[in-house]
């Protein structure tokens, strides 16, 4: 392993703030390959090119490690719907579409998304804890973006009042009913990603909008023929 005695001080204490990271990183590649009970933290620390002891000066636990794992993986997602949410502008059908997509791509799309829905359906037996907590910190703020658009769309008259905002899950089931089949089929199931998307906003829509008013017939005089 080399050695870091000749870095300068500022060097080491940044690779040094690093190594967590680095450490969960390798942890993840590690827990997606070989599942949690197989997974060695030995194998972690080769993959990072630290000793075993140095996982444990940073996290006490394997539990642990897998654990700060997920959240260290989920983060960035929730701080890009951050980011992104304060873009939405214009009408509320148009902001809701775009937020659609965006989960889409943020969670149906993208691999590390769907390792985290694997690990914590295969291991929420184990970690209930981390299934709630991740549930509240990273599912949540997701719910509550889709659930602000829709209810100010109906504030705004775009929408009508809906059971639905009762429940919002609603709203992204089809997402991770997506990210269920991709995990269970692999590619062996093609899916045209922007069509499906297509077709759960074309079945959103249809419960949300206001019905069309009905179209008026004009009144019409229908005069008897006359006899000749």
């Amino acid at each position: 392993m080399p050695s870091n005695t000749g870095l300068k001080p500022k060097v080491r204490a940044r690779r040094k703030a690093e190594r967590p990271a680095e450490i969960l990183d390798a942890a993840f590649i590690e827990f997606a390959k070989e599942g949690y009970a197989a997974t060695r933290l030995e194998d972690v620390a080769k993959r990072v090119g630290v000793t075993k002891g140095t996982i444990y000066f940073y996290f006490e636990t394997k539990e642990r490690v897998f654990e700060e794992m997920i959240r260290h993986v989920a983060r960035p997602v929730f701080s890009e719907l951050n980011d992104f949410a304060t873009t939405l502008n214009g009408p509320y059908l148009g902001r809701l579409r775009a937020l659609i997509g965006f989960l889409y791509n943020r969670i149906a799309k993208d691999r590390s998304s769907r390792e985290v829905f694997r690990f914590l359906i295969a291991e929420g037996g184990r970690f209930p804890e981390l299934v709630d907590r991740h549930y509240e910190e990273f599912v949540r703020p997701f719910i509550d973006r889709l659930r602000e658009v829709v209810t100010s769309g109906v504030a705004a008259g775009e929408f009508r009042t809906t059971a639905a905002l009762e429940f919002s899950d609603i709203f992204m089931s089809p997402i991770l009913m997506l990210n269920l089949w991709t995990l269970l089929s692999g590619d062996r199931r093609k899916i045209d990603l922007e069509a499906f998307i297509d077709a759960h906003f074309d079945l959103l829509m249809n419960g949300l909008s206001l019905p069309k008013p009905p179209r008026k017939i004009p009144n019409r005089r229908f005069e008897s023929p006359t006899s000749s």
